[in-house]
């Protein structure tokens, strides 16, 4: 995830402290979260639930939803049976191509 995707996220949360982003690389997110391993980490975002579960790519999507502020109903349209396997595929695509998309949504001024 971008830095820019994870300020959006962050501002947008029901509460503060709902959300704590960390980067795959960080020696934080090793220490605290060593049942992500950082191979993982780097091919998709990585939710860890309270309760310990992981959530990866477009699987923790509707959780991240439910959790920003007038975006939970995106969250119920995941539980459609047609929704999930089609939002996996394009989630692993924008994952491949994050910085072509990024740059491209957001080119530097030079």
């Amino acid at each position: 995830m971008c830095r820019a995707s994870a300020m959006w996220l962050m501002r947008r949360a029901l509460s503060t402290g709902t959300l704590e982003i960390l980067p795959c690389r960080s020696s934080v997110r090793r220490e605290r979260f060593p049942q992500v391993p950082e191979a993982l980490c780097m091919t998709a975002m990585q939710l860890v639930l309270s309760d310990g579960r992981v959530l990866g790519g477009a699987d923790a999507v509707p959780e991240l939803m439910r959790r920003i502020r007038g975006w939970g109903w995106l969250a119920r349209l995941f539980a459609l049976p047609p929704v999930r396997p089609v939002a996996r595929q394009v989630y692993a695509w924008i994952a491949r191509n994050r910085m072509k998309i990024s740059c491209a949504v957001n080119p530097r001024e030079s």
